[in-house]
């Protein structure tokens, strides 16, 4: 290779496609050896609601980071498989809130462990210290450029206490 030309294959683009098929590859293999039906965005769905319960859809893409219009496709696969419920909220008539069931529940405690322990697999190769460099890397990366995305993250808001 001359120096005019370019390996594209070492652009952080590439290596970031390359490091997510291996990421959900990795995470569809552990799912699938444990019989659980789960993809990794039903996965952080779920993980969503669990963390907030009564949450609308709209609250639920924007902490995950997915776009609004898709993640209506994955709360319908959720709901199908009785995972979540969906009601009308009590405080906007237009809009739907998401809680989990107790099979949804029941599962999430199931697969939380095991998508815990793959995440060392993902940057395999890596020290200790390098994985925790990486993610914190990929940390600053991607909240720095949060506002360049299709789907940005937003992260869950606190309830304020107001007993004083």
């Amino acid at each position: 290779m001359t120096d005019s030309q370019v390996d594209t294959l070492q652009f952080p683009g590439h290596l970031i496609r390359r490091l997510h098929q291996i990421s959900v590859a990795l995470f569809a293999d552990h799912m699938a050896r444990n019989a659980i039906d789960l993809t990794p965005v039903q996965f952080a769905a779920i993980e969503a609601v669990a963390h907030q319960p009564g949450v609308d859809q709209a609250t639920i893409a924007a902490r995950i980071a997915y776009d609004r219009a898709t993640l209506g496709k994955v709360i319908d696969r959720l709901e199908s498989k009785a995972l979540i419920r969906r009601s009308v909220s009590p405080t906007d008539r237009r809009a739907r809130v998401v809680t989990l069931t107790d099979e949804g529940h029941a599962l999430l405690i199931e697969a939380l462990p095991i998508v815990q322990a793959l995440q060392a697999e993902i940057l395999t190769g890596l020290t200790p210290a390098e994985q925790a460099q990486m993610t914190s890397l990929l940390t600053k990366v991607t909240q720095l450029s949060g506002g360049l995305r299709r789907a940005p993250h937003r992260a869950p808001t606190v309830p304020q206490r107001t007993d004083g």
